[in-house]
């Protein structure tokens, strides 16, 4: 990948928008995405954007920071309670999405979703308030296969190898292992100190201790406990070595440690040149919901760069929406997180302004009417094709031709008709028939 640096635009902050050359780059991402997932059995769905403020509260912690809401214009001043918003991610919607239409759904449900999302938070560099997230997630009847653990880790792997996006360190825990480590703090519910850990790469070590002697209580031997349990961090060996000299071991502490194990064990046999899979226990992802493993990936080359893919398993989400248990697993790709990172870097190759083949030009004798009849033929062997109309002169259309980058010219001057190549500069007599013939399949 090669380019210049580019200074991303805003229509308003934290809502940045693309040159038609750099969304077509774009495009060919989300079609490069749609392709790897449909390559596993994965079909698309698409929510709307909107759902009620209920529905996304679901999701547990500060959501309500990050909701924008909507409400009627005329309601302003009414001291009328919105009740809907636009979706901040996809997960939550999936969950409704899965419950009301479950009657319709073959099991495992597996599903791909690649929207726009909204998120109230203060916009900088890999935050924005408005951004495409592409997500994969099976959802199955009682219990979701652990083999999924490791299809989830693998799609996101072959995704952002496809993509190119250069070397990534993906951190792989279990929540279950957290729960291990509440019980042996005495903890009655091992959320809360999720949500503190999961801030650890955030947090001094003074700042870490204050956190978990003020909000949980814990004296010094706990807080020393958790600080090394963060510096628990490697492949299975390293894992499990951590855990033991730590003396970290109950149900829930011993289960998560063996899906953890095998799990990284598992995705090691395939993983490609250029990235890193690693346990890290610190990892938590600080949402309610997920209650097995969890993923979280960053960029090698850009270690302060926000996290571009995450996700986990949860057992109860669609519980929320339906009096069934229907557990899930699944992962989120931030494409424009990576996209503009990677613009911005100079790291990404533009594609086209103009999805246009073929300019049909001439000179004055060559009318609207002729030219548009023209093009329609040509537009009929599967060719894009424009016209520029009310630009009598040749010259002024080849510059357009050429300032676009549109790569042929379909030019007929004193009724003869021949194509030129703006990339050599030759041209050749041609008919519709021949140039028909001439196209790949």
């Amino acid at each position: 990948m090669a380019g210049a640096k580019t200074k991303l635009n805003f229509a308003i902050s934290g809502f940045p928008e693309f040159t038609p050359a750099v969304r077509d780059v774009e495009r060919q991402w989300l079609a490069t995405l749609a392709e790897v997932f449909e390559s596993y059995g994965y079909a698309n769905i698409e929510t709307p954007s909107v759902e009620t403020v209920q529905t996304l509260a679901s999701k547990g912690e500060d959501v309500d920071k990050e909701i924008y809401a909507l409400t009627r214009l005329a309601a302003i001043g009414e001291n009328a309670s919105a009740k809907l918003a636009l979706h901040y991610d996809l997960t939550v919607p999936t969950a409704r999405y899965v419950a009301k239409q479950h009657g319709n759904l073959t099991f495992p449900f597996k599903r791909y979703q690649m929207q726009r999302c909204w998120r109230g938070e203060r916009p900088q560099e890999g935050r924005y308030r408005e951004f495409t997230q592409c997500d994969i997630d099976v959802i199955d009847a009682d219990t979701v296969s652990l083999s999924y653990d490791a299809e989830m880790l693998e799609m996101a792997v072959v995704a952002l190898t496809r993509l190119n996006v250069g070397p990534v360190k993906f951190q792989v825990s279990n929540r279950k292992i957290m729960d291990g480590l509440a019980a042996c703090l005495g903890l009655s519910d091992g959320t809360l100190l999720a949500r503190i850990l999961d801030k650890v790469d955030k947090l001094s070590t003074e700042q870490l201790s204050e956190r978990l002697s003020t909000e949980l209580g814990l004296d010094a031997t706990g807080i020393d406990t958790c600080i090394r349990f963060c510096q628990i961090k490697g492949g299975p060996d390293a894992i499990s070595d951590g855990m033991d000299a730590l003396g970290l071991s109950n149900p829930d502490a011993d289960a998560g440690r063996d899906a953890l194990c095998t799990l990284l064990a598992k995705v090691e046999k395939s993983r490609p040149d250029g990235f890193i899979i690693d346990g890290d226990l610190a990892i938590s992802r600080g949402f309610d919901y997920y209650t097995g493993v969890v993923y979280e990936a960053r960029f090698i080359d850009f270690p302060g760069y926000p996290s571009i893919c995450a996700g986990g398993r949860y057992e109860n989400l669609v519980g929320q929406f339906m009096k069934r248990k229907l557990p899930g697993v699944g992962i989120s790709i931030g494409l424009t997180r990576i996209f503009t990172k990677l613009l911005t870097e100079g790291l990404l190759e533009t594609g086209r302004s103009t999805p246009t083949e073929v300019l049909v030009a001439g000179d004055a004798s060559l009318t609207e009417v002729e030219a548009e009849a023209l093009a329609a033929q040509i537009r009929a062997t599967g060719t894009n094709v424009e016209i520029l109309p009310d630009v009598p002169r040749l010259d002024k259309q080849l510059k357009y031709a050429n300032d676009k980058g549109i790569p042929y010219v379909w030019i007929v001057r004193d009724g003869k008709h021949q194509l030129k190549d703006m990339t050599t500069g030759t041209q050749k007599d041609i008919t519709v028939s021949d140039f028909a013939a001439s196209r790949p399949n």
